[in-house]
């Protein structure tokens, strides 16, 4: 069994040349950042790498894929977000990233540099690579000091990179705690400064946010979320929650069953899913049948104009903000879920169909009342059935 020790050391053990980026080019810039009186401040201007993932498989039974060809590329001071639902494959391949995993084909570089490849694999310390683990994996014997300092040799842990790290996750003044006085908040954050005290490249997290209770949760990932913008160091980060992809990442790659199955920014993946598998998983969305006839599919809420001309039956995607409640008897109100800045109604039609409709704050209709409903959005995406 990997133990919270093995982990730490193979990725935090890490030569003291590493390097944190700051700034933002494209979506976030690279350079080195340092932190003077808890603030961060750019120190120089070596740009972060970026990573690139090529056709990597992996089976750790003979005949069951859990990676299958995949491939991922995360541009220089970016964030990316692996989404999925649980046991695609997406923790596996951050592990791989990270040379925790060996792949039995396929290629990772960083910043260029092939590290794991045809010709050999680079040891997980050497690869300037930093990883939080869902978990956190820390050291309940050691101070918060020693925790952040483990992947430090003895001068970079005399230089003030501990203390640093701290402030920079604004956990100054706590490093003589041990982590079980900590709060579940503040234990996340010791772990995430002991991956960014080396300074790597690249910082990789897996389902960071997991273990915290859903006020923390946004919390904390607001906090992380502003850092890495401050930093700008290239981070590749693991998910299966829609909402914390969409916020933190610059780009989403949604995996299902060991394939990436799209890579876009999160307002593309929104507007313009690949699939309507990947439609249903990156929000809510009603999928419903419609003939088409180039650019208009005839559907249970009337004409729906698409965003690309189709013929025959067509499952097309209606987005519950889309929806628009009249007057009339086309469907029951089921139900009313009122949530401040909007309200969602459950709709039954006369056909059967079922689906949601999101609106603006207020409740105009109750349970039970009939309502009109016709398409109000843009050109819809739509795929084949079958």
């Amino acid at each position: 069994m990997e133990t919270a020790a093995a982990r730490t050391q193979a990725v935090d053990g890490q030569a003291d040349d590493g390097q944190v980026g700051a700034g933002r080019a494209g979506p976030r810039q690279a350079g080195r950042r340092e932190v003077a009186g808890g603030r961060v401040r750019g120190a120089g201007s070596a740009p972060a790498p970026g990573v690139e993932v090529r056709g990597i498989s992996k089976s750790f039974t003979p005949g069951v894929a859990v990676l299958r060809q995949v491939s991922l590329r995360v541009a220089p001071g970016e964030v990316v977000a692996l989404l999925g639902p649980s046991g695609c494959g997406k923790t596996t391949l951050l592990r791989t990233i990270a040379g925790l995993e060996r792949p039995d084909e396929g290629e990772v570089a960083v910043g260029g540099r092939v590290l794991t490849g045809p010709d050999g694999q680079v040891a997980p310390e050497r690869r300037h690579v930093g990883m939080v683990f869902q978990d956190w994996a820390l050291f309940p014997h050691l101070s918060v000091a020693a925790n952040v300092g483990y992947g430090l040799d003895r001068a970079g842990r005399r230089s003030g990179r501990v203390e640093e790290s701290l402030a920079l996750v604004g956990l100054e003044g706590l490093g003589d705690r041990r982590p079980g006085t900590l709060s579940g908040g503040q234990q996340q954050r010791v772990a995430l400064a002991r991956a960014l005290a080396p300074r790597p490249g690249v910082l990789l997290l897996d389902e960071p946010f997991s273990n915290l209770d859903s006020a923390l949760r946004v919390e904390v990932r607001t906090e992380v979320h502003r850092l890495l913008g401050d930093l700008g160091v290239t981070t590749v980060f693991v998910t299966h929650d829609q909402e914390e992809a969409f916020v933190l990442g610059d780009q989403v790659a949604v995996m299902r069953a060991g394939v990436i199955e799209q890579q876009a920014t999160p307002a593309e993946l929104y507007a313009r899913p690949a699939s309507a598998w990947v439609a249903g998983f990156v929000g809510e969305a009603n999928l419903v049948r419609g003939e088409a006839d180039g650019g208009v599919a005839r559907t249970s809420v009337g004409a729906v104009p698409l965003d690309a001309p189709g013929h025959g039956e067509r499952t097309v995607l209606v987005r519950p903000e889309h929806l628009r409640l009249v007057s009339g008897e086309a469907a029951t109100v089921t139900l009313v879920e009122f949530y401040g800045h909007d309200t969602v109604y459950e709709l039954a039609l006369r056909d059967g169909d079922v689906l949601r409709a999101r609106t603006g704050p207020g409740t105009a209709f109750r349970r039970g009342d009939l309502v009109g409903v016709a398409y109000a959005g843009e050109p819809a995406p739509s795929w084949p059935v079958g």
